[in-house]
């Protein structure tokens, strides 16, 4: 496998965490370097208290919480997660909240690059 990695997923949230606390926006994110066709992959972590405002939905997604508990919150309806919960993401408007310092893995399906042979997709 060469040219392949793995991350440190508990060593990239503690490193994105204390990067986030020395940050104006009390927030900071990583886009995983190993890109898979169809798919995108960042580490956000937010501090208590602090939310990515309302936003477009990126299309096809899910939020994984590595550490701490947020709330995705799309129109009237809202979503509490903890530590080792994963969900779909909301196709529409929505936010999240972190109530507790947090880190996230926010995995989104990209749409096919024009050209890409059919025995190479998943």
């Amino acid at each position: 496998m060469s040219g392949h990695h793995a991350v440190d997923l508990r060593g990239l949230a503690e490193e994105l965490l204390a990067d986030a606390a020395m940050q104006t926006a009390l927030r900071a994110a990583h886009t995983l370097p190993h890109p898979v066709d169809g798919l995108r992959q960042t580490v956000i972590a937010l501090i208590g208290g602090q939310q990515l405002a309302e936003h477009e939905s990126p299309g096809p997604s899910s939020l994984h919480v590595l550490r701490g508990r947020v709330r995705l919150v799309a129109g009237d309806e809202e979503l509490s997660l903890e530590q080792h919960q994963v969900a779909p993401i909301p196709n529409r408007r929505h936010s999240l909240q972190a109530d507790d310092d947090s880190v996230v893995l926010l995995s989104v399906a990209v749409p096919q690059r024009a050209g890409t042979p059919e025995h190479t997709r998943q």
